[in-house]
């Protein structure tokens, strides 16, 4: 699998947050050894970035330490 550029031309939200949610996810998955990873070819970053772009998971903004 590729890096899902389509869905990231059609995405409309701000696309810094989902990066950075992407890679967030992307660590979980590799963490967790997720059974997701063997259907992707073990690319965890491609497969988080699908999740996200594709809004099959979702991720909420939280607040910061230099935000408080």
């Amino acid at each position: 699998m590729i890096f899902p550029l389509e869905q990231l031309v059609k995405f409309t939200d701000n696309v810094y947050e989902a990066t950075a949610a992407a890679s967030r996810r992307a660590y979980q998955l590799a963490m967790t050894k997720d059974k997701s990873l063997e259907e992707n070819d073990g690319k965890s970053v491609s497969l988080a970035a699908k999740q996200i772009f594709g809004k099959e998971v979702k991720y909420e903004k939280t607040e910061s330490i230099e935000e408080k």
